[in-house]
């Protein structure tokens, strides 16, 4: 008869806990805490293409600015940056924030469209950011920059307070399941961060596509202090923010799409 008492374990091997892969899972390694800020992104899969790998070399070294937990020196940043005939030597030009600029297509339409503006983009997906080099390259464009790194990191250590000009947040990820909410970027923590970070008068721009997304941007954005709605609810979409692919099928099949536009006090 077999005997019912269970063998001890050796000293050395590892506890049932210890042994089990989904328990191990939930734990991190040893003396490893867990991240608890949100990010402000998440990975994508996605190939970069062969022409986008050739924009990371040819253009990365000049467009693509290298994370340091330091502030920022827009001058040097954007010292190459060509300015329009008869702005030479002129003010400091303004400076504009995006976070997450996904293919670059708005990106570069708008910057084209303001040449005496300089851009700071944050984007990690690579494809992503080898695509806005590569229309860096085919429009001339000289007046952005790129960090492809966090944006929360970007603007706590490199973006002083009362540096920008604008903010520009499109299309942000809605995540639709309730219990995905709280990974949303626009949250009251990160709203008084870039509220900090604009000068007087600067603005943040936010559009989205989702209108239970675009209900809780506006909530938020009304209850930060030092920002100021310049509608009486939702903006009319400035004329320089172009529509996007998918913005445009959206529109043909009903669909809405939302504004805000609030300046800080």
């Amino acid at each position: 008869m077999t005997d019912p008492t269970p063998t001890p374990l050796p000293q050395d091997s590892a506890s049932p806990a210890e042994a089990a892969p989904k328990d191990r899972r939930r734990l991190p390694p040893p003396g490893v805490e867990f991240p608890k800020t949100i990010k402000s992104f998440v990975k994508r899969a996605g190939r970069t293409t062969t022409g986008q790998a050739k924009a990371f070399e040819e253009f990365g070294p000049r467009f693509v600015l290298p994370y340091t937990p330091s502030a920022i020196n827009f001058e040097a940043a954007f010292a190459d940056s060509t300015r329009p005939e008869g702005q030479k030597g002129a003010e400091t030009p303004p400076v504009v924030l995006e976070i997450g600029f996904g293919m670059g297509d708005a990106t570069a339409h708008i910057a084209a469209l303001m040449p005496s503006t300089n851009f700071l983009c944050c984007e990690v997906h690579e494809p992503g950011v080898g695509a806005l080099l590569k229309r860096i390259g085919e429009q001339g464009l000289t007046n952005i920059r790129i960090l492809q790194h966090d944006a929360v990191e970007v603007i706590d250590h490199m973006l002083p307070e009362g540096s920008l000009d604008g903010i520009h947040i499109f299309f942000p990820d809605p995540w639709h399941k309730t219990k995905h909410h709280k990974r949303r970027l626009i949250q009251p923590l990160l709203v008084a961060k870039l509220a900090a970070r604009l000068k007087p008068g600067g603005y943040l721009h936010c559009a989205t596509d989702w209108e239970p997304y675009a209900q809780q941007m506006l909530e938020v954005l009304n209850a930060e202090p030092l920002l100021k709605n310049t509608a009486d609810g939702y903006a009319p979409k400035p004329d320089y923010r172009p529509l996007t692919k998918f913005e445009k099928r959206g529109l043909r099949l009903g669909h809405g799409v939302w504004d805000l536009v609030f300046v800080r006090k």
